[in-house]
């Protein structure tokens, strides 16, 4: 990993020294009421030269659990590094976060349009800000998500497989799964490996929902790898993972087969047998009952909480190949 060493920081116009503690308003449009919107970067810098890590989060803004990651690294200070610089970014989709939207008031996911443009949509004017005058700066990115919609994922990292420095940083976090996944097609986690900075995507609860087991592996997560690097401050106590972290090759979905009333009955993170019953579709008059069944042993870190489904709905993922 890279260690920046400049004595002074330059970002979004700012000359920031060794020492020294800014918060800058990362800005691209107003409301249409001329009201200027506040993206608050807050950017803490240590005395002594090392490692650059930005935390950020709400890149959809209905993705409140991430956030409140985020939020917690900055009132528990440990965003103040013993040395190099933490740069938090707790709300990077502001308009979508005041929405309670996963999207762009134009309808746009930003995560489907990084790098971005400078003249491109409002969401891709954003992305290419983020990538242009920030991204460049750092050395490591951990960026908080949730499920999406219903879809309740359970604490996990994602990232691409045979990268030795993401999975000795992904271990040294310790959640419990982590998901070798591709990167996709105009994502931040795709723009950053094209630039050569390491991500850890954390993924964890649902959208519009607070959860504090997911919120505490999230900061606790964030302790770990700053002590890693040498960056965490001594007065913050570390906490082991429960569990060795499960690193999981390939996945799978597993879909409604019905439209109906879906009850699960499997619990998330633990391990279920091929034929194990998950959960039950009916309908509300008592005439149709479908079982839900896995047809691949395996560990369940997705579930879709949503009463209803339909037919083809993704109701479960779990594991189907795991790695060492």
């Amino acid at each position: 990993m890279t260690n920046h060493k400049a004595d002074i920081l330059h970002i979004l116009g700012e000359a920031i020294k060794l020492g020294e503690h800014r918060e800058i308003n990362f800005s691209v449009a107003k409301l249409h009421t001329q009201t200027t919107i506040e993206v608050p970067v807050i950017i803490e810098r240590s005395k002594k030269p090392g490692p650059i890590v930005l935390f950020c989060a709400g890149i959809h803004g209905d993705e409140v659990n991430g956030v409140e990651i985020v939020r917690q690294i900055i009132a528990k200070e440990i965003n103040k590094p013993k040395k190099g610089t933490i740069i938090c970014m707790p709300i990077i989709n502001m308009l979508g976060f005041l929405n309670m939207s996963r999207d762009f008031p134009d309808g746009r996911d930003l995560n489907r349009v990084f790098p971005g443009s400078p003249n491109g949509s409002l969401a891709s004017q954003v992305a290419y800000k983020l990538v242009s005058e920030i991204i460049p700066q750092v050395d490591l990115v951990i960026d908080y998500h949730t499920g999406s919609a219903d879809r309740f994922n359970s604490a996990h990292l994602r990232i691409v497989n045979n990268e030795p420095t993401l999975k000795e940083l992904a271990t040294v976090f310790g959640a419990p799964f982590v998901l070798y996944s591709k990167h996709l097609k105009k994502s931040f986690r795709s723009t950053c490996h094209k630039l050569k900075i390491p991500m850890l995507l954390f993924e964890g609860g649902k959208s519009l929902h607070f959860d504090t087991v997911v919120t505490n592996t999230g900061v606790n997560g964030a302790k770990r790898v700053l002590n890693h690097l040498g960056m965490l401050n001594t007065k913050f106590k570390l906490s082991k993972p429960k569990k060795d972290c499960i690193f999981i090759l390939e996945s799978r979905w597993i879909r409604a087969k019905h439209s109906g009333m879906f009850r699960p009955i499997a619990e998330l993170n633990t391990f279920a047998k091929k034929g194990d019953i998950l959960g039950y579709i009916t309908d509300p008059f008592g005439k149709f009952s479908y079982v839900v069944k896995t047809a691949n042993s395996g560990y369940i870190f997705n579930i879709n909480d949503a009463p209803i489904v339909h037919q083809g709905d993704a109701i479960f993922h779990i594991s189907k190949a795991l790695s060492k």
